[in-house]
């Protein structure tokens, strides 16, 4: 029984390794290719006579020259929307509901870890202190983020949705719109009475900013250097090991088991002698809690944050839960690596294929084409499955 247990630990630890490996590379192994045989049909072209006068590069050398740095920012996109996916999904899988108030509450992850660096800076804790401290300290914030967005989750299931679990689905749909403004309200008042501000940009500490030269690579004539920023390194290992450990919560615990009954027959796991309710509400705190690391992350990777942060990721994290098929763990995964892929070639390549007709600006009506597109030809999803398998 030992080995068996041991043998199962180490399979679901190491599978979502390999799905992550499998799904990065193959993203972007097809949005590459895509994309330079786009370029080889634009060769010739008024964007191709314009790229060469202004920038003296023809449309393929300049994809190609930039097509490694790309892949790169895609992926760290990609892992933010993943990670706040999760909460979509664990969400949809039990409940069979989206909460749209997710975004809020990534929101309030995000202002409480932000506030709490704030307040170290304040004390004088975060200037000339050593690089390892500086990761305590973002670990300090994280955790913060992720504890008043899981009590915030588990309070919202308990007294905006558990009194209407019985009604129609779409009586908790609307009370979940409800709670996301009202959640809105309640951090802009509660900063405005705090602070004073509605806009918090995180503190500079640390080593975050610098850039890390990955490889130097001769593209097209040009030795490119291939580079990542320190924090972008931190979100995608934070949310890889976000990942990697709800797989192992959901696919190999207990609480795992008794999530996966409930999300399959809640009559039935009841009289079994499971607690649904206590469940339920576990499965908010997991998702809630990692909703709230995300927005630490988020924060920390593009600085700035205000009342509505989380409006736009949580719609493009739940574009990427779709995609992938919500109520899927590795769904989210999926759709989120493919939507931050898609929006990082977009914002790279759409202004020079367009002539500046349409810039970076355009990438977020892609994702919502996207979203439209797969209910419209696949509404499972990518990985879609019936949802009583989900978890």
């Amino acid at each position: 029984m030992r080995r068996i247990y041991e043998s199962t630990v180490l399979r679901e630890l190491l599978r979502p390794l390999g799905q992550i490996a499998i799904f990065v590379t193959a993203t972007g192994a097809i949005f590459s290719v895509a994309m330079l045989l786009l370029a080889l049909l634009f060769r010739g072209s008024a964007a191709d006579r314009l790229l060469q006068e202004n920038n003296h590069i023809n449309i393929f050398a300049f994809t190609l020259t930039n097509l490694p740095q790309v892949l790169v920012d895609g992926v760290t996109l990609g892992f933010v929307y993943a990670a706040i996916a999760l909460g979509y999904t664990m969400v949809y899988g039990v409940l069979e509901f989206i909460n749209f108030a997710h975004s809020e509450i990534f929101a309030i992850g995000a202002f409480v870890g932000v506030e709490v660096l704030i307040a170290l800076e304040g004390a004088g804790q975060l200037s000339s202190i050593p690089i390892w401290l500086a990761y305590v300290f973002l670990a300090l914030a994280v955790i913060a983020g992720m504890a008043a967005a899981g009590g915030m989750a588990m309070l919202v299931e308990a007294t905006a949705y558990r009194p209407l679990r019985n009604a129609p689905r779409l009586v908790p749909l609307i009370s979940a719109i409800g709670v996301s403004f009202f959640l809105q309200d309640a951090i802009r008042f509660t900063e405005s009475i705090t602070t004073g501000q509605f806009h918090r940009i995180i503190p500079t500490f640390g080593n975050f900013d610098q850039r890390v030269s990955l490889v130097k690579l001769p593209l097209a004539g040009v030795v490119t250097d291939i580079n990542i920023q320190i924090k972008s390194i931190v979100v995608i290992a934070a949310a890889v090991l976000m990942l990697v450990g709800l797989n192992y919560l959901v696919n190999a615990t207990k609480v795992g088991k008794a999530i996966r009954a409930v999300a399959q027959d809640r009559p039935t796991a009841s009289l079994m002698g499971i607690n649904v309710n206590l469940i339920i509400s576990l499965t908010f705190l997991v998702g809630g809690a990692l909703g709230g690391a995300a927005g630490v992350l988020y924060a920390l990777k593009f600085t700035r944050i205000d009342p509505f942060v989380g409006f736009f990721p949580g719609i493009k994290a739940f574009t990427a839960a779709v995609l992938g098929g919500i109520g899927n763990l590795t769904g989210a995964l999926l759709g989120g690596i493919v939507l931050g892929m898609l929006e990082s070639f977009a914002g790279a390549y759409l202004s020079a294929f367009t002539m500046g007709a349409a810039g970076a600006e355009y990438k977020d009506i892609l994702a919502f084409a996207i979203l439209i597109l797969v209910l419209i030809f696949r509404p499972s999803g990518l990985l879609g499955e019936q949802v009583g398998q989900k978890a």
